[in-house]
């Protein structure tokens, strides 16, 4: 009996190991995160209530003509190419570039990866049903330590941050029906 509980747990155990992804975890980008599975309706339109944040515009606000005025005033020429503003204006800024698929796009802003941590390897929808099997391959459930790493006093236009007051602003839950 002790061999059949041990063989059990071996072919378990390997079925699970198949299923886990292979190499660092990469960046897919909006597109491939939110475009392909979190758009629908079943989804919680995921997706186009992220569009609406100014998330999504992050990185493009970074050309407006405020925000070079106030680069400028910092001693910054291009805010896009400052490490102090694209950190948190896009995602991955920094990141390797190996760890940048081809699908990823930075000019895409604040986007999914920024807060949830890159998609490659919690991509399926197998991990994804499974929240702690989605955590355990690196999917992150932001908090407010998340949100103050780029809402701080470090941001020259900072407003105070009251973490429940914004989160509720960007939240974009699944349905609970869909998630049964």
């Amino acid at each position: 009996m002790p061999f059949v509980i041990l063989v059990l747990f071996a072919v378990a155990t390997s079925a699970r190991a198949q299923d886990a992804p292979k190499g660092p975890p990469q960046y897919m980008g909006v597109e491939k995160c939110a475009g392909v599975c979190h758009k629908t309706e079943k989804q919680g339109k995921q997706l186009g209530i992220w569009q609406e944040t100014p998330h999504a515009k992050a990185w493009a606000v970074l050309a407006t003509p405020e925000a070079l005025k106030i680069a400028k005033a910092k001693g910054i020429d291009d805010p896009q190419k400052s490490e102090k503003c694209a950190k948190c204006h896009t995602t991955a800024y920094g990141a390797d570039a190996k760890l940048l698929t081809a699908t990823f796009k930075g000019e895409d802003g604040v986007g999914c990866e920024a807060c949830h941590g890159p998609g490659s390897n919690y991509k399926t929808l197998k991990i994804m049903k499974d929240r702690a099997l989605a955590v355990q391959n690196g999917l992150i459930v932001p908090d407010e330590k998340t949100c103050v790493k780029c809402h701080n006093a470090e941001s020259p236009t900072y407003k105070k941050f009251v973490f429940a007051e914004f989160y509720k602003k960007i939240a974009h839950p699944v349905p609970k029906a869909a998630g049964k």
